[in-house]
């Protein structure tokens, strides 16, 4: 068995939790978006502090690896990277539409095929279908949904739809085999079991050269206000 410091940033969400065979230690979440660069900090820093007055040894970190928010991405992944050179362990990286798979896999039935919608802008979603066993159906893509989405998926299977992006798309699909659950959000205390199969089976990153998946580049915006005549 091992110990697991996990991190996940791509979504509003950002947490760091630290887990020894299974069972949480300690779970830091703030739920409240766009806070990640303060918080994500202090969380790391109040776990290494557990784990050197207890004396434990960390086996690796674990990263969500997106799609999802550009900007947490790139705070998570830069944390998980100075850790994980700072400290000399691996670098495991999890998509992050798995971590919300396996957080809803024992929740619904198991002929169904298991959809996590990331929310990406407008009507645009990452989405990313699953088997019950977890193998991929279909690849993450960026989908503008529409009520002819995912049809012929639709048609042969009940398809459960979660995540921010899935709640924006309820009105969108109407077909009779789409349902939906709420809250889910992918969390650094549900990355366990798939940090610890990656370790077993020693399925690490390079730390120098591994990035996030964006699935797009990220655009720079201006906001109208801020526009002015020169």
């Amino acid at each position: 068995m091992s110990i697991l410091l996990s991190i996940e940033t791509a979504t509003e969400a950002c947490s760091c939790a630290l887990i020894k065979d299974g069972q949480v230690l300690i779970n830091k979440e703030d739920h409240i978006g766009r806070t990640h660069s303060s918080s994500l900090g202090i969380f790391v820093s109040e776990i290494l502090e557990f784990v050197r007055e207890n004396k434990l040894k960390l086996n690796a970190i674990v990263i969500s690896s997106g799609p999802g928010s550009y900007t947490g991405l790139r705070i998570g992944v830069s944390e998980a990277k100075g850790l994980s050179y700072g400290l000399d362990i691996p670098l495991i990286a999890i998509p992050t539409p798995k971590i919300m798979a396996w957080i809803v896999k024992n929740q619904v039935e198991s002929n169904a095929l298991l959809c996590p919608m990331i929310d990406a802008r407008r009507m645009e979603v990452y989405s990313t279908f699953y088997d019950s066993s977890l193998n991929v159906v279909r690849e993450t893509a960026a989908d503008i949904v529409n009520q002819n989405s995912f049809a012929n998926l639709l048609n042969d299977h009940q398809i459960v739809f979660f995540g921010n992006g899935a709640e924006k798309c309820k009105k969108e699909l109407t077909h009779h085999n789409a349902q939906f659950l709420s809250n889910i959000i992918p969390l650094a205390s549900a990355m366990y079991a798939l940090g610890n199969e990656a370790l077993e089976k020693k399925v690490f990153v390079d730390v120098a050269y591994f990035e996030p998946f964006y699935l797009k580049e990220f655009v720079a915006t201006v906001a109208k206000n801020k526009l002015f005549n020169v």
